[in-house]
């Protein structure tokens, strides 16, 4: 496998095209292989300790849509004109918990850890939840699984945008009342799994009205020579 031969000048170019875009171009859509290819790059994404604990709902259903919007302050325009939606699912503890029947499956399916490994990650992973982070409620649980499915999120908009596809990522919604649209309409097991955000995918109607603007690097980065 070859590392890459993207350029630093295009890379930093699609980071520079990269914008929050509020309204899409309703009439263009996303071909199955450009959203494919931006939901793999969710699935390769890092993840604490690899368990990946992370689930993508693409909503394409007009009515699904338009129970969204009331329940999403931050999305109505974003699922009236997006190509594609995605909504971010992270799990909580019943499946994230050092000893669950998901992290054992992880261990022994997926990555196929012979026992012995199983059983000293598992001794890792149960110190890093009870010692190290201090993993000791629903709430903290879920807010860890969340870092993870962030980075999936970021890895998603930044190759959609090397791509020349454009992206929103929107977290104004009421996290009580989707959640109970999800179980209610979606199937989702909310015992198992929550909203951690929602995004949306297309190509913008109109260029951004104002240029990118960000603080200096010096004043974000500090260097300890």
């Amino acid at each position: 496998m070859n590392a890459s031969n993207i350029s630093k000048e295009a890379v930093l170019n699609a980071f520079q095209y990269r914008h929050a875009t509020k309204e899409f171009d309703s009439d263009r859509k996303l071909t199955d292989d450009d959203i494919n290819f931006i939901l793999t790059t969710a699935n390769l994404s890092p993840s604490s300790f690899g368990f990946e604990p992370w689930h993508f709902i693409v909503v394409q259903d007009k009515e699904l849509r338009e129970l969204l919007k009331p329940v999403a302050w931050g999305a109505p325009l974003k699922l009236d004109t997006a190509s594609h939606f995605i909504l971010g699912l992270s799990m909580k503890a019943p499946m994230t918990k050092w000893d669950s029947e998901y992290i054992m499956h992880m261990m022994k399916d997926v990555k196929q850890f012979p026992e012995d490994v199983v059983e000293m990650y598992s001794k890792f992973y149960r110190e890093f939840q009870e010692r190290d982070f201090n993993l000791d409620n629903e709430k903290k649980m879920f807010d860890w699984a969340s870092k993870q499915t962030y980075i999936a999120l970021a890895n998603m908009m930044t190759s959609a945008a090397l791509v020349g596809i454009d992206s929103c990522p929107i977290e104004g919604f009421h996290e009580a009342k989707v959640n109970a649209l999800l179980q209610e309409k979606f199937g989702v097991d909310t015992t198992k799994y929550g909203l951690s955000y929602m995004v949306a995918f297309g190509y913008r109607k109109a260029e951004p009205p104002y240029a990118k603007s960000r603080r200096p690097l010096e004043e974000i980065v500090t260097w300890k020579k």
